[in-house]
């Protein structure tokens, strides 16, 4: 049987987790909770972490962003839904994806279509293009970046 940890082990072994890499607000909740604090022991051990800055959301959600533009090419939708699951502030994650710009976002779009559009396989053009919509919105883009940058792809590789 495990013996609990106290605050101070709690906070040590969190601080260090932190060290090591970006982390919410809301993973960490999630490991107290599994270890077993109470909501209070939680908070003051969450708000510590966060005045020695070794938990800071805004920081947290730029780190994701840029990670999963582009290492996973994926769109606002998908980034910011998968901030909401790890407990991101709605403003929080708004105003990170505000500071990256529409080039960004068709910079990392362009490629993934130009290299889905060449194994899509379709009966007309217009088929191929939808199919390459839905790629492009199961990625998280939304229709505005998409149309844009099928048109400016103006479909020449068909």
């Amino acid at each position: 049987m495990n013996k609990p940890i106290t605050e101070e082990q709690a906070l040590y072994r969190l601080s260090a987790l932190c060290s090591k890499s970006e982390h919410c607000s809301g993973d960490m909740t999630t490991k107290l909770r599994q270890w077993g604090f109470d909501e209070q022991a939680q908070a003051r051990i969450l708000e510590r972490l966060t005045a020695e800055k070794f938990v800071d959301d805004e920081r947290y959600a730029r780190a994701f962003i840029d990670d999963k533009l582009h290492a996973n090419g994926w769109g606002p939708l998908k980034i910011s839904q998968g901030l909401r699951q790890k407990q991101v502030d709605s403003t929080i994650t708004e105003t990170a994806l505000s500071e990256v710009g529409e080039e960004q976002w068709l910079s990392v779009l362009m490629p993934l279509l130009r290299q889905k559009w060449a194994t899509i396989t379709a009966a007309t053009d217009y088929d191929r293009s939808m199919k390459l919509i839905k790629f492009a919105y199961s990625r998280g883009f939304d229709l505005d970046l998409i149309r844009k940058c099928i048109d400016s792809m103006g479909l020449e590789d068909s």
